[in-house]
């Protein structure tokens, strides 16, 4: 019987437990997967410890981004074959052997990248995709500022940033984790650990500000965030690492410069096919332009998520993380 990492009660990375999960064949729509790679996303820390509630009842399984071989297809799946190389995001319950997955919600993977690839880049390159296209929308010339720039989702914003004609800066805490930041394409690394970042900001942009800032850490970083933007910039939220950022009265956006703020989710950005088939022929057409690198910096068994969980929070990751079943 497949192996599954669940969780039977929320708390630490302790929680996880090995356990033996029926998959069942496939129902209308469905398709069954064998995982190659598992992705992990900083989100999963946040339903593994309770910050945010889970979606599906106790004992559940984690994760929401994987890449597989199909195996079995249910009724009315027409568009796939057995033995497609297919990777997804947004289906919760991924750290698993094998799982049963929406046909429509899952993409082929391109020739020439492996499953372990694309379950690294999928989700961080539709979140990229989204925010930098769509939450607020990169000009030629912008000077934007990553928070966590050596991250697994900065990286990859740097990289697409940089195509799209903007001057890039990032924070980020180590010399390595600095030069990793510059080689993919952040033009101006700030050490948020010794340096004030909306003042460094300020400088480089000769007292303008960014014109947006993306920001995944949440409580350490938001009120200095509103301090990097120019006027009608744009804070773009999409993480809280760091813990959910203070409430702000809207009068504040008004006297730091008509500011515009935004708390996304690729839940919603992906949430109609359209948009979910657009973001991926998108990202999947960066790569291969050679506009994106992948960045899979870490690998751990599936046995071994509490670690890669423990890792992540302790900010000893940079690029991605996969887990392999």
């Amino acid at each position: 019987m497949p192996m599954a990492m669940r969780i039977h009660r929320t708390g630490g990375p302790e929680v996880f437990v090995a356990d033996e999960v029926p998959v069942g064949a496939p129902g209308p729509g469905q398709v069954r997967l064998r995982h190659g790679a598992c992705g992990i996303n900083f989100l999963d820390t946040y339903l593994r410890s309770g910050q945010y509630p889970l979606r599906q009842p106790l004992p559940c399984i984690l994760g929401g981004e994987g890449a597989g071989t199909v195996l079995e297809l249910g009724a009315g799946v027409s568009d796939l074959k057995v033995g497609d190389r297919v990777v997804y995001s947004g289906q919760q319950g991924s750290y698993c052997e094998e799982r049963l997955a929406r046909a429509d919600r899952v993409s082929r993977i391109p020739d020439g990248m492996s499953e372990t690839e694309a379950a690294a880049i999928f989700n961080k390159g539709m979140t990229a995709e989204y925010l930098i296209r769509r939450a607020y929308p990169v000009q030629p010339g912008d000077a934007i500022l990553v928070h966590a720039a050596a991250g697994a989702v900065g990286l990859v914003l740097c990289q697409w940033a940089k195509r799209l004609g903007a001057t890039v800066l990032g924070t980020v805490s180590t010399e390595a984790k600095a030069k990793l930041a510059r080689d993919n394409g952040c033009d101006h690394a700030i050490f948020y650990t010794h340096e004030d970042f909306a003042q460094r900001a300020r400088e480089i942009t000769n007292g303008a500000g960014v014109a947006a800032v993306y920001d995944s850490v949440g409580k350490d970083t938001f009120l200095r965030s509103l301090d990097a933007l120019r006027p009608r910039g744009y804070l773009v939220c999409f993480g809280e690492a760091s813990g959910p950022a203070p409430m702000v009265d809207p009068r504040t956006l008004m006297d730091k410069g008509s500011l515009f703020l935004t708390r996304a989710s690729l839940l919603h950005y992906a949430a109609k096919d359209d948009d979910y088939r657009a973001a991926s022929r998108a990202l999947f057409d960066a790569i291969a332009k050679g506009w994106i690198k992948i960045r899979l910096n870490q690998t751990y068994r599936l046995a071994d998520v509490a670690q890669a969980h423990r890792d992540i929070e302790a900010r000893r990751t940079t690029g991605s993380s996969v887990l392999l079943p």
